[in-house]
């Protein structure tokens, strides 16, 4: 079965005549867009939202690529392995990221999970917690600061009506896979409270991937007065996971050396024994203040730290390499009014705020013989050794205002200020003249700043209550990482402050719709033009970067999903990306030719899925069909994995007896035991570029949730 037959199994099903029976469908309400509550379908945005349901029934709830791999115009690849984040970007934006995830803003309940450099950290978040995801795509997204590519916000479960409320949870599978999570939540009078662990482990499915996680999330609420709300939220993580690295292609066959022996890893992992350990406590809150009927106001405060201990293989043949210790402290706030009205007899809406974000990372590189961290006394095995620091300040106001009863204007202007700094605190003047291996004790201070206003306009016609049509544009702007500048050549010397950031102009016209009430479609037709897009020039021992002239990114994205008589569902989600370079520029030596596709981007991108419900017993059930297309793993486009589809099926079974509430689940991934390569290392400097991705494999788990 390929695309267009899953495709066609969507189309076919959305026939008037088949809609009949079915429940009414409604779009549902997002405050990504606006920062206020409104219903997407009003909005003129890329905008979907993952429920409750697809987040948690029959899913294994431990990376965020689980639940968008749904979400047209979003690549989500889980790389069945932890030592990195699962590989998220949107219409192109993020692709080649090989650290966290680049080029979007992650939020949890409006606290930002994303750094003031621009990296986001989806491993800390407890999706156990979540009771849905917004995604936006596309202009808008500049409104939240240096991100080109969309915004991702997870709102997090309310607590229940009750005092107290306990639940727990086992699930296990293949690959000694296995979960324990235990939960108490409850309210009373004006105060609410949800706290939930979770511990996770698994062999992996490939050699030296095994992995351990724990997480504890908690959040409360205080009503004050009627006018006055305060959520508090706390977040701790701690990972350890083996790196498995990647497959090289194997020079006698036409596929990569993946399908050949999947379960493999290079030697190389073995001999430095890579891996990386990892904690994260993050804490924030949240004050609303309602002034009166028309204005609000928001004041959200947070910080936390961060600790990653890396072990990186620099030689396929020999135990050395090197261990790179980042301590991190991050805090940061934001200032939001909003304020509702009429202006010559017709509705606005206008927000307006100030944000402010740090982070200070503590960072050695340490050279280590088979994964064990060299003496740092002695000098000559320090590589690194300096403090780092992002802080970004901001200002944005953004409104909507009803034009006429059918035609409404959206528009924003952010102002966004990012400063990167470099403390050397490896300084030997001793050692002049600084020449070979003493180059690195010269003084590599520095500090660069940039900033960048983005406008933002969008319109919606609201044709009939069924029918909205929309445009928009924006600015886009993207600084550097830390990462990113961290090295001037690919020896390790540094800092490259000569780095700038990717400007891009962003347009979209789309289309949202309702047929029979019981089905939604969403369509929408976008194009980025960016220059000095930040690539990899040099991808030696360390990864050193640069400015390439200018990237072109087009494409569609449609979804469909509709209610089907007699408890049937069916959902889809297309995703067209024509991403590519459109100047040459040199990387590692060679030429990146104008024309080439920018790796880690799909052309074609399909999702679907057919959903049942017997709402008598209890009990529900799908199955699932992906197909990606072809990928480029490098800038130079020299090699490819191959397209792919795979099948899941997934059941759930639930029960209340008096005040309990059960639930049993079953998983099935890749059901035909499909030979594919899950994720791609872009720009791998060794050359092993694939991850391969497992074969069939299952998940199983129960839940116990008691209600006092």
């Amino acid at each position: 079965m390929n695309k267009k037959l899953i495709f066609s199994l969507v189309a076919a099903s959305l026939s008037t005549s088949a809609l009949a029976e079915g429940k009414i469908i409604l779009s549902p309400v997002v405050v990504t867009a606006t920062k206020n509550a409104v219903n997407s379908f009003d909005l003129p945005v890329s905008i979907d939202v993952v429920d409750k349901s697809s987040i948690q029934d029959g899913q294994a709830q431990m990376v965020l690529s689980e639940s968008l791999i749904r979400v047209p115009g979003i690549t989500a690849q889980n790389r069945t392995q932890y030592s990195q984040d699962p590989q998220i970007s949107t219409r192109g934006f993020g692709s080649r990221s090989a650290f966290g995830v680049r080029g979007l803003r992650i939020y949890v309940d409006g606290i930002p999970f994303s750094m003031p450099d621009g990296i986001g950290q989806p491993g800390n978040i407890d999706l156990n917690a979540v009771k849905s995801i917004e995604v936006m795509r596309g202009p808008f997204s500049s409104l939240y600061g240096s991100s080109s590519g969309g915004v991702i916000q997870l709102l997090t479960e309310d607590s229940p009506k009750t005092p107290l409320e306990v639940s727990g949870g086992y699930m296990f599978g293949s690959y000694g896979t296995q979960k324990e999570t235990l939960r108490a939540a409850g309210s009373e009078g004006n105060f609410e409270y949800l706290v939930n662990y979770s511990k996770f482990e698994t062999d992996g499915y490939r050699e030296n991937s095994a992995a351990n996680k724990e997480q504890l999330t908690a959040k409360m609420k205080f009503k004050l007065t009627d006018t006055t709300k305060v959520t508090v939220m706390a977040n701790w993580m701690d990972m350890n996971a083996q790196d498995p690295l990647g497959l090289g292609r194997n020079a006698t066959t036409d596929l990569p050396s993946a399908f050949a022996t999947p379960k493999a890893v290079p030697g190389a992992a073995f001999r430095a024994n890579t891996r990386v350990s990892r904690t994260n406590t993050q804490a924030g809150i949240n004050l609303e203040q309602i002034i009166n009927e028309n204005n609000t106001l928001n004041l959200i405060a947070y910080g936390g730290q961060r600790d990653n201990l890396q072990f990186l293989s620099l030689s396929p043949t020999t135990t050395s390499g090197r261990a790179s210790a980042i301590a991190r402290d991050f805090w940061g706030t934001e200032l939001r009014w909003t304020n509702k009205g009429e202006l010559l007899s017709r509705p606005y809406t206008i927000t307006s705020g100030l944000t402010y974000g740090r982070m200070e990372d503590a960072r050695k590189d340490i050279s280590a013989t088979a994964g064990v961290m060299l003496d740092e006394s002695s000098l000559t095995n320090v590589n690194r050794r300096e403090t780092n620091i992002a802080y970004n300040f901001d200002q944005y106001v953004q409104g909507q205002l009803g034009l006429l009863d059918n035609l409404d204007i959206h528009a924003g202007v952010r102002h966004t200020k990012v400063n990167l700094k470099v403390e050397d605190n490896l300084v030997d003047a001793s050692r002049a003249p600084y020449s070979g291996f003493n180059a690195k004790y010269r003084d590599s201070s520095g500090k660069v700043s940039y900033d960048k206003t983005t406008p933002v306009i969008g319109t919606v016609w609201k044709v009939n209550p069924q029918f909205n049509l929309y445009a928009n544009y924006g600015k886009g702007f993207e600084t550097p990482t830390l990462i990113e500048v961290a090295y001037a050549t690919d020896t390790g010397s540094g800092p490259n402050l000569g780095l700038k950031p990717s400007t891009s102009d962003n347009y979209e016209i789309g289309a949202k719709a309702f047929v029979s009430d019981i089905a939604r479609l969403n369509a929408a037709f976008f194009r980025t033009d960016t220059e000095s897009e930040i690539v990899t020039s040099q991808s030696g021992t360390y990864a050193v970067y640069s400015n390439a002239g200018k990237t072109k990114r087009q494409g569609l994205e449609l979804s469909a999903d509709a209610n089907l008589p007699h408890n049937f569902g069916l959902y889809g989600a297309y995703t067209y990306l024509d991403a590519t370079f459109t100047s040459d520029y040199q990387s590692s030596g060679n030429t990146v030719k104008s024309g080439n596709k920018i790796p880690g981007t799909y052309r074609s991108q399909l999702y679907g899925e057919m959903s049942w419900k017997a709402p008598t017993v209890g009990f529900s059930t799908a199955l699932e069909a992906r197909y990606n297309s072809k990928v480029y793993v490098d800038d130079v486009n020299s090699d490819i994995a191959p397209s792919y589809t795979v099948f899941n099926v997934r059941a759930v079974l639930q029960q209340e007896v008096q005040k309990w509430r059960f639930s049993e689940y079953v998983r099935v991934e890749n059901l035909f035991d499909k030979d594919y390569i899950g994720s791609v290392r872009v720009n791998d400097s060794n050359s092993r570029f694939f991850e391969a991705a497992p074969g069939r494999n299952y998940l199983m788990g129960v839940n116990a949730t008691y209600r006092f």
